[in-house]
This record gives structure tokens, C-alpha cells and sequence, in this order.
């Protein structure tokens, strides 16, 4: 679902990306952790066609980015991407938060909206805030919308930066419960996260990144119990005390 090699990525003269290579197999649930500064965020937005990148070469959802101009809008359907902050329309109400995307770039017809609402509301436990306006819920609510617009969009694979990061603990909670569901329905996913022992439960395969490298990538289990660097090594010993 997801090939990435030689992904090279320079702000100026600062390399963020070092040569990224690894793979995502359809159903796999990758959590990339990994110290402030070390590429995490950066790579997924290349991902997603929002940062451009100089060298390498991205195949996700059967698009290809860096070989000439990619077709941004096609890609942007089959690959959803939620942020840290919520970035809804505070004008808009949930439902026609959900529904702007797949009207405007699907032509969905409004005979099946509301049946879309629905059930991407339910997938994400808020069919009872259909009409609410942002500033009417909570943090881990907005968040939950966030996920289910990307949702209307019916993608192939969902990308995820630190989504919980400006969370308190309970609403924490509440989003990974619903990505943990989500992960359980067999959708494609690559969260990059400071949650360790979400990553450790949850997710199928986990890379650690340094430096703008992938230092360690593989299941996950194996990389907490038996972590190979010296680097991981510690940055296992410093989360998880």
C-alpha cells in the first residue's frame, strides 16, 4: 500500500530526510515514534504530497510522487491525513464539516450525504453532535470529526500526526479508542506518535526514526522487547519510565 526509497528531504541547506526507505503492507497499522527533530512529521507529509522532496521516490495507494507533477487532488482522495490541530471550519457544523470534501472534490450528491454523516459519525462514536458547531465540543470531540471527514473521503490509507498530542489524558483516550477501531477494520494507517504504549498494543509494525533515518522498523513487539540500538534502547527507557 505504502513504498517509500532514497526519500530525501532538505529545508534549505538542513537535510530533514536521509535516504528513507521501508514499506507498508494493506492492513498494517505503523506507528513511527522517535525524538523531536527526527523527520517524523516531515516524512508524512511528503507523504501526502504537502511537502515537496528532492530525492527518492513515493508510491501510496497506487500514486506515484516524485516522478514529475503527481496528480495531488486524485491522491488526496485515497489518502487521508488528520492533523494535531482539529482544522475544522469553525463556521460549519460537523455535518457540513464532513461533507465540504467529498461534495467539492467527489460530486457526492446530497441525496447521500446524510447517509454519509451517518456513518462515519457512528464509526467515530458522535452521531449525536451531527449539527453541533466546533466550539461546541470538546478537544477530543473536534478530534474524532477530524477523523471522520477524513473518513467521508473513503480512503485507502489514513495518515495521523500526532493527533493527541494537544490532548489531556481522558480525551486522549477517547481518540486512540477510536483509531484502535478503526486499526481493528483492517484500514491501512501511519501514525506518527508519542504514544508508546499505544504503539506497543496497537500497532502492527513500529519504526523508529533518527536522525532523519530509519533506524529500527519492524514488528512491534519485538522492537520494545528487543530493541537493537543504543539509541532506541534509550529512547524506549526514557518513555516508558
Amino acid at each position: 500500500m505504502l513504498r517509500i526509497e532514497g526519500l530525501r528531504k532538505f529545508f534549505g541547506a538542513l537535510e530533514v530526510l536521509r535516504g528513507v526507505d521501508f514499506e507498508v503492507e494493506t492492513g498494517d497499522v505503523v506507528a513511527v515514534i522517535g525524538r523531536s527533530g527526527s523527520g517524523k512529521s516531515t516524512m508524512l507529509r511528503c507523504i501526502n504530497g504537502l511537502e515537496p522532496f528532492q530525492e527518492g521516490r513515493i508510491v501510496v495507494a497506487d500514486h506515484v510522487l516524485g516522478e514529475g507533477a503527481a496528480d495531488l487532488r486524485a491522491l488526496r482522495t485515497e489518502v487521508g491525513m488528520v492533523f494535531q490541530s482539529y482544522n475544522l471550519f469553525p463556521h460549519l457544523n460537523v455535518a457540513d464539516n464532513i461533507t465540504l470534501a467529498p461534495r467539492v472534490v467527489r460530486g457526492v450528491p446530497r441525496a447521500e450525504r446524510d447517509a454519509l454523516v451517518d456513518r462515519v459519525l457512528d464509526r467515530v462514536g458522535l452521531l449525536d453532535k451531527k449539527w453541533a458547531y466546533p466550539d461546541e465540543l470538546s478537544g477530543g470531540q473536534q478530534q474524532r470529526v477530524a477523523i471522520a471527514r477524513s473518513l467521508a473521503m473513503e480512503p485507502r490509507v489514513m495518515l495521523f500526526d500526532e493527533v493527541t498530542s494537544a490532548l489531556d489524558p481522558e480525551l486522549t483516550g477517547e481518540v486512540l479508542r477510536t483509531i484502535q477501531e478503526l486499526a481493528g477494520s483492517g484500514m491501512t494507517m501511519v501514525l506518527v506518535t508519542h504514544e508508546m504504549g499505544f504503539a506497543r498494543g496497537v500497532a502492527t509494525r513500529t519504526m523508529f526514526m533518527h536522525e532523519g533515518r530509519v533506524w529500527e522498523y519492524g514488528p512491534s513487539e519485538k522492537l520494545f522487547d528487543s530493541p537493537e540500538t543504543p539509541e532506541l534502547q534509550a529512547f524506549i527507557g526514557l518513555n516508558l519510565k
